[in-house]
């Protein structure tokens, strides 16, 4: 079998940065993650893109210029990415770009992830494959998550059920059992509100190592009021994002005399409950959960995840302990499906969409 290098482009829900990483295939098999690059969004460009979340004057318009400055932005990464290696634009094979959702939509069949593909490959001189998700949502799917298929391909085990526990923006988790298919869905906010509500009140990115948070105490009304979302009640497949839990939608939920970091204390309960009881009650037989995602980096989080329920239901590890570091994993992955779409293998796990079967992700924009 010949080995290629493919670069994965991940810019998640949380909407920090561009993260980039260099894998390498064994054929269609995963051998390893070599390398990665990570390069921080701007407050403007996030601002603008967040902007993009609402309907807005010239939308459109806007739209495209933010898909051609996210472009070279992640151009920069994969330059970074390439120059630490050592490597030249000829020695990948691919780079495989989910681009930046700025809504999604399943239930009227689309999923807006901004990227301009073409130019991408301009600026790299490396063929580009995205968008992944419009043909998992043609084959009756939600188009997210898309990773489970990945995580089966790296993380199963022969002897148990294991649960892969992506806490990013949006917390999603995946299913894998010995000897049936993966499933998995997204069980809610993972580090989107907590992160939201750090910028309204303290100007500041997140919550670092949930020292805030810590320093309150739960509003158990509050608490009460976000847990009757009516998302928790649906069964999978399912899939979510900015557009059902933004801080729009928290606000006037709150009381305006609420102490701050009770606030906050409250919305890191409310993330590590909703992952808990969906585990609880789609996965009770895993016994080990592994972490990954921005949300591994919450001390406090990490530890409330750790004490729900009985000591002995999950035990939490991070990616690590699989050999992959716990922030490569989303990005690795779309590097992963740009080589099954390079070999015409199937990427989907229809069983976590809802697809209608096994579908070919992805469109190539030739180098």
């Amino acid at each position: 079998m010949s080995q290629h290098l493919y670069i994965g482009i991940m810019s998640g829900t949380s909407m920090d940065g561009v993260d980039a990483v260099l894998i390498r295939t064994n054929g269609s098999q995963w051998q390893c993650a070599e390398g990665h690059a990570f390069l921080p969004y701007s407050d403007t460009l996030k601002q603008e893109l967040l902007a993009l979340q609402h309907n807005g004057y010239d939308e459109l318009h806007r739209s495209r210029l933010l898909a051609q400055k996210l472009s070279r932005l992640y151009a920069d990464t994969v330059e970074l990415l390439l120059a630490q290696q050592k490597l030249s634009p000829t020695d990948i094979r691919a780079v495989g770009c989910h681009g930046q959702t700025i809504r999604h939509a399943p239930e009227h069949r689309y999923s807006i992830q901004l990227a301009d593909w073409a130019l991408l490959a301009e600026l790299c001189q490396i063929s580009v494959i995205g968008d992944f998700r419009s043909r998992d949502l043609a084959a009756g799917g939600q188009g997210a998550p898309l990773v489970p298929a990945f995580h089966r391909a790296l993380f199963a085990s022969p002897d148990e059920t294991r649960a892969v526990l992506n806490i990013g923006g949006i917390a999603n988790i995946s299913i894998l059992p010995p000897q049936t298919p993966e499933f998995g869905f997204d069980t809610g906010p993972g580090n989107m509100l907590m992160d939201a509500w750090v910028q309204h009140h303290w100007h500041q990115a997140y919550d670092k190592n949930g020292e805030k948070a810590a320093q309150g105490t739960i509003l158990p009304e509050l608490l009460d009021c976000l847990m009757q979302h009516p998302y928790f009640q649906l069964t999978p497949p399912k899939s979510t994002g900015r557009d059902l839990f933004s801080l729009e939608w928290l606000m006037p939920k709150i009381q305006k005399d609420a102490n701050a970091h009770d606030v906050l204390r409250t919305l890191l309960e409310y993330t590590a409950l909703t992952i808990h009881n969906a585990l609880t009650r789609f996965s009770p037989q895993a016994r080990n959960i592994y972490l990954c995602g921005g949300g591994i980096q919450n001390d406090m989080l990490v530890k409330r995840l750790q004490t729900l329920g009985d000591s002995a239901e999950f035990n939490y590890h991070s990616t690590e302990a699989l050999n992959l570091n716990p922030q490569w994993v989303e990005a690795a992955a779309f590097g992963w499906l740009a080589s099954r779409w390079y070999d015409q293998l199937p990427g989907n796990p229809a069983n976590a969409t809802g697809a209608s079967g096994p579908r070919i992700l992805g469109a190539c924009y030739p180098a």
